[in-house]
């Protein structure tokens, strides 16, 4: 048969076959090709230093004049709507900005909506935390953080207000950093698997304090937070813990000291105050911490000492002082269907001055706690503690104040 007999399709057929192996090993590859590199380029595509940020905070409510005994017992340091005249109080409203904006460098940064400049001016904007940590490493296990931020003294003081069970830290240890913070630059280290068990702690509602290192060490003011500095001698502090795991239960027992030169501010005296020279004094302590975490009994103790500024009403000046003191908390984690039960206990005790207070009060602290924290849901808690207290707090003003009594004191709390 002649090629112009043959059949059209048999004749298109050869150039059928070459258009669609042209197809099939140019075009298709081709187009393969593209959509790879565009998923690659989805896969691999950084992502922008915004799209690691997270925003939480929370919100307590407090009441603290459910049975209350004797009006006249306050706590400046702790919460300025306990005794006369208080009533219902917003004690914290904070907003946490933080980030890892890039492997190594992460930022940190917390108002308080609720700052109470004095008894009578309250629900003050101020900044509580603000710094960034540079790490040194690849895992990020040796950090250096630079800013305002905790000072590693003392494991309460470390422990976020949102997790602590007390409604207000210990007296003993909390004196020593009002707001427990300061500008300064810190050194941080903690093996990767300590920085994950530190994480879990506080995600698994065991009140953990949070990753400050096994080791710490740094450099800061010394007038504390949101304060300007007033000498040309910083504060050293050095701090070193770490958590042990045996059998189901994890302890942490952690040792940590200060050293410096604290300058009491003129706003800060009574007239008719002797003070020293440049109105600084020697403020040096030691601490000793010990911790085993509620699974379910837990136990919280602390104890320091050292040496620092307090009122002297037979001189009627400021003068270096030995101080000591420290706590005791006992607890219990329990659940009760969905919901978490934590009743708790603590004992604390403390001998000193409050150099942040007026003539650097003089402090004599005997107080017992007994309360309960109820967890329903994650993003809720309601605390009830009642406090035995005895208060002896003196200065140029009151210089004969011994108060003691009793009270019942309530917290909301909304996490979010």
């Amino acid at each position: 048969m002649t090629a112009r007999n043959q059949n059209p399709i048999v004749r298109f057929f050869p150039i059928l076959v070459m258009f669609t192996l042209l197809t099939a090993s140019v075009l298709t590859p081709e187009s393969a090709t593209a959509q790879e590199a565009k998923d690659t380029l989805k896969k691999e595509a950084p992502k922008k230093w915004f799209e690691s940020m997270s925003i939480r905070g929370y919100v307590q409510v407090r009441y603290n004049r459910l049975l209350e005994t004797n009006p006249d017992l306050k706590c400046e340091q702790c919460d300025k709507s306990w005794g006369d005249n208080g009533g219902i109080f917003l004690r914290r409203v904070r907003i946490i900005w933080s980030g890892q904006i890039n492997k190594q460098v992460y930022f940190y940064i917390q108002p308080d909506f609720a700052s109470s400049a004095s008894s009578t001016s309250l629900q003050f904007a101020q900044l509580r935390d603000a710094y960034f940590d540079v790490g040194l490493d690849k895992k990020n296990e040796f950090r250096i953080r630079l800013g305002q931020s905790k000072i590693p003294f003392g494991f309460e003081n470390l422990q976020s207000s949102q997790n602590r069970l007390p409604l207000d830290r210990n007296d003993a240890l909390n004196s020593a950093l009002s707001n427990e913070r300061d500008l300064g630059g810190m050194f941080y280290y903690a093996p990767e698997k300590v920085r994950k068990l530190y994480a879990s702690l506080v995600n698994d509602g065991l009140k953990g304090s949070g990753d400050y290192g096994i080791f710490g060490f740094g450099v800061y003011n010394g007038q504390t937070a949101n304060k300007p500095e007033l000498n040309n001698n910083s504060h050293i502090v050095g701090r070193l813990t770490y958590p042990f795991q045996i059998g189901g239960q994890i302890i942490e027992p952690g040792v940590q000291g200060y050293t410096g030169k604290f300058v009491i501010p003129s706003d800060q005296l009574s007239s008719g105050t002797r003070v020293a020279e440049k109105n600084e004094y020697t403020d040096e302590r030691v601490a000793g911490s010990f911790v085993l975490y509620p699974k379910p009994f837990g136990i919280q103790a602390e104890y320091n000492v050292g040496r620092g500024p307090e009122f002297n009403k037979e001189t009627d000046s400021i003068e270096v002082r030995d101080l000591h003191g420290g706590y005791v908390t006992l607890s219990y984690k329990t659940a009760l269907g969905h919901h978490i039960l934590i009743p708790f206990g603590r004992y604390q005790y403390y001998k000193g001055g409050k150099k942040h207070e007026l003539d650097a009060r003089s402090y004599r602290v005997t107080e017992y706690e007994i309360g309960v924290e109820w967890q329903p849901a994650k993003q809720f808690e309601l605390v009830a503690m009642y406090t035995i207290s005895s208060r002896r707090f003196e200065d140029f003003k009151k210089q004969d104040n011994l108060q003691e009594g009793s009270l019942l004191r309530l917290q909301a709390q909304l996490n979010f």
